[in-house]
This record gives structure tokens, sequence and C-alpha cells, in this order.
């Protein structure tokens, strides 16, 4: 099936109110399509939807359904025991995930990208997005968090250029088809559908096979043995890296009084551009370049791109400064992989403080059970580390492991670390125990920011 946006029809998404799928919906109804959907619950999202013309559907229900839908998308969240999903399969309607609505949306933009990579994939596509605009691209953005120079995680364009986030999770970024893609690293995780590192490997490899032969793969030449994932390919490779190891790196690396990273962006062709980077930390150095690199690919001037970074202060949730309590800087941060969380936690040693406190929310059982070790020697960067229970998501907890094995490892390591199993038991221990100058972060992927915004509106 394809998606003409000469042709208006009527697409129904079960689970409108998720942020990817809300986004998606924005761009048809901006496009003139009839948009329905369903949720399970009322949200700012939802409402939004329905202000622009979407209808919206409370509860999931198989009288929802109508025989005038031409396209239903549902998100990986939705079940074949669903009723919508059933009554959907009774009446023969063409049906789609997510991902591949998605994909069949990027077949209309003559320059699509996708920005892939196991960690650092909002930063990067943020950071690309701001590129692209302040290039007068006019283009379509789908990020995978808040962009605040955009209010929202979608910016709808009229040109060419389409951006997105390009997960490995269930593989769903297979279906996509762009012309230029990035690889920004490749680690363990999601290995509750994984089978091993080998396996998620294999799947950016097929990932790198979707470009066409004009196309480009920009990868992280420290990814190791990466050759293995690009050697086959029909398209153009170009590599990024830390120091010279890449077509494209960063070199001169120092932080400024301001504690700004300044460092030296080198191009292929010999240039040394001085880049000053208002987000810390080596990792979104890194992701910088990455974007930089992507903005040379596409011919864009570079002194524009370079001011663009510099103007970028974050998205939502990556080291994002919430407020102040009698005088204690309290910051959120989405990390909720070992790799992530020590790139977080070194980046935030530099800004002053007497004691970091990290509460941290592990996110699925199956991730903290696989990276237990790995987690515990990361949170021991901190101070102080304070753990909520384990927050599910999509899974049941039947690996028999508890935010209770995390505390020991954490304590074996010589840290101090603390287990409550409600917010409002970490809540009160941290007023009690922090004190002014001091740093807390919220961490993890799940709904462990409300702690800190309970505590700056108590």
């Amino acid at each position: 099936m394809e998606i003409d946006f000469n042709k208006s029809q009527h697409v129904y998404f079960m689970g409108i109110g998720g942020i990817s799928m809300s986004g998606l919906a924005k761009i048809l109804l901006s496009r003139g399509f009839k948009v329905s959907g369903s949720d399970r619950a009322p949200s700012e999202l939802t409402d939004q939807l329905a202000e622009e013309g979407a209808l919206i559907n409370i509860g999931q229900r198989a009288s929802n359904i109508t025989e005038d839908i031409d396209l239903v998308v549902y998100t990986a969240a939705i079940h074949a025991d669903n009723p919508e999903f059933i009554r959907c399969k009774e009446l023969s309607l063409p049906m789609m995930s997510r991902a591949e609505f998605l994909g069949l949306l990027m077949k209309n933009y003559s320059s699509s990208v996708a920005i892939s990579g196991t960690h650092g994939k909002t930063t990067t596509s943020s950071m690309a997005g701001e590129i692209l605009m302040a290039s007068d691209l006019d283009p379509t953005l789908s990020i995978g968090g808040i962009l605040p120079s955009i209010n929202g995680n979608i910016r709808i364009g009229e040109s060419g250029y389409f951006l997105t986030e390009a997960c490995e999770y269930t593989n769903s970024f297979l279906s996509l088809f762009p012309k230029y893609g990035v690889i920004l690293n490749i680690e363990e995780d999601h290995l509750d559908f994984f089978k091993d590192l080998n396996e998620i490997r294999t799947s950016f490899k097929r990932f790198g096979e979707l470009l066409p032969a004009d196309g480009v793969l920009l990868i992280n030449a420290g990814i190791k043995d990466y050759k293995e994932i690009t050697d086959s390919l029909s398209c153009k490779v170009v590599t990024f890296a830390k120091g010279n190891e890449g077509d494209y790196y960063f070199s001169d690396l120092h932080i400024s009084k301001e504690g700004y990273s300044v460092f030296n962006f080198n191009t292929p062709s010999g240039d040394k551009i001085e880049v000053t980077l208002r987000v810390p930390g080596e990792h979104n150095v890194l992701n910088a370049v990455a974007a930089l690199a992507l903005a040379d690919i596409l011919n864009l001037d570079l002194t524009t791109s370079v001011k663009a970074l510099f103007n970028f202060e974050g998205a939502k949730r990556r080291f994002e400064y919430k407020g102040s309590l009698k005088g204690v800087n309290i910051f959120d941060d989405y990390a909720h992989h070992p790799t992530e969380i020590k790139a977080t936690l070194q980046a935030a040693s530099t800004y002053p403080h007497k004691n970091m406190w990290v509460v941290f929310q592990p996110h699925t059982y199956s991730r903290t059970k696989a990276f237990m070790d790995e987690f515990a020697e990361a949170l021991a960067l901190s101070d102080n580390v304070v753990l909520t229970d384990i927050y599910a998501a999509r899974e049941n907890d039947n690996l028999g492991i508890s935010s209770e094995d995390l505390r020991q490892k954490i304590e074996n390591l010589g840290k101090k670390c603390w287990h409550f199993k409600s917010f409002s038991d970490i809540e009160d221990f941290l007023l009690q125990n922090c004190i002014p100058e001091d740093m807390l972060i919220t961490m993890g992927a799940g709904d462990v920011l409300k702690i800190g915004e309970n505590l700056l509106g108590s």
C-alpha cells in the first residue's frame, strides 16, 4: 500500500495518544486527511488532536471501527485480542504497524533521514533538526522527545526533507525508507527481543542495506569491527569518530569557563571549525559531530550549522534543569541504560555541587537483570543513590529480581544506596537529607521525573 498525500483518505490510529502516533496523525491532518483513533485515556496530546479536527475515542471498543476507514495503524502495545483489532480483521480493513506506516510516509520525501543507534538518537535528531531549520530547508521532523524550539516532537514542513529517529527495538527501523542513514553506536540492549549483541549487529547491518545506491550511511568508526556492518553495502559509507579515526572527527576538546564544550570539527577536506556546545558531556560532542557531518553530506553551510548547535539547549528529559528547591538544583534525565547513565553522570560531575544525588528508576526486569553489574558501576559515579521499584513497562515480574538486588550491588561498591517502594517516601527522604548546593538528578525512562516535579511543587 502507498500513502498519496494528494488523495485524502480516512486513517484510524489505535493508540493515537502516543508521542509518535500523535505526531503521525498531525502530519496527516495537515495534508487534509480524515483522522480518527482511540486511546485508553485522554491526554494533552489527544486534546490537541481533537482541536485540530481528529475524532478521538476514549476506550478501545469494536464499535469505534467503521467501514469507511481506509487504513488502520496500530502501536506495538496493541495485541490480537484487542476488540478494535478483532473488528478490523472481521471487516478486512488494511492494517499496518506504526513503523510500517512511518516507512510509507517517508516515501513521499526526496531527502529522508533516519538516525539510529542504541543511544543518542533523540539528542542527535534534535541537533540535526535544528540545523535543517536554521538552513531554511523547512523540514518535517519526527523526534522521539520534546524539542523546545518546536514546542513538541513533530514539525510539519513543506519541503522534501524528512528526518526521523529509527529505533531498533522489534526491528521497527527495518520498515523505513531513508536515503540518508546514521548509526551512532551499537551496544547490547532490548534483550527481551534480541538474543545477543550479534543479533543486534545483524539488525543494524540490515538497516544499512535499506539505503539506496545513491544514498549515504554515516556510521561511528568507534563501533567495534564496524566494517562488518558496512562492507557489502551498495550506498556510500562515511565515518565519524573521536580523534582522527573517522572521515569527520573532533579534536582539541576543552571546557570553557562557562562550562561549555569547545572543540574543533574536522572534515575530510581538511577544514577545522571551532564549535561551542552548551549541552554537557563528551557523548554530546560526538552527537554534534554526527549532526555536523550529516549537514556537510547534505551540502549545508557549516557556519550556519555551527551557530544552530550553539543555540541548541537540549531536548526535554536530556539532563534537563527543572528548578531549585532550598538551594538544591534538580535535573531530570531519560538515561535507562548503563552507558547512558555513565555519560550523564560524567557530564553532571562538571557542574558545581556539594553532593550528587541520583534517584534511579530501573526500566524493565529484563534490562535490569541483563545489566545488573553495569548499572551498579555506572550509578556508583554518584555520591548517593536512591532506587525506586522497577518500572515494568511492557513486562511482567517473572524473573525473580528487584531493586533490592541492585541496591546491594551498589553498596558492595562502597556507595550509599537506599530503596523505597513509594515516590512519597523518596520525596520525604530527599527533603530530610539534601542540603543547599547539592545536585539531584531523577533518572530513568518511566515516570520518575514526577519526584522532582513534586518536590518543586511542594
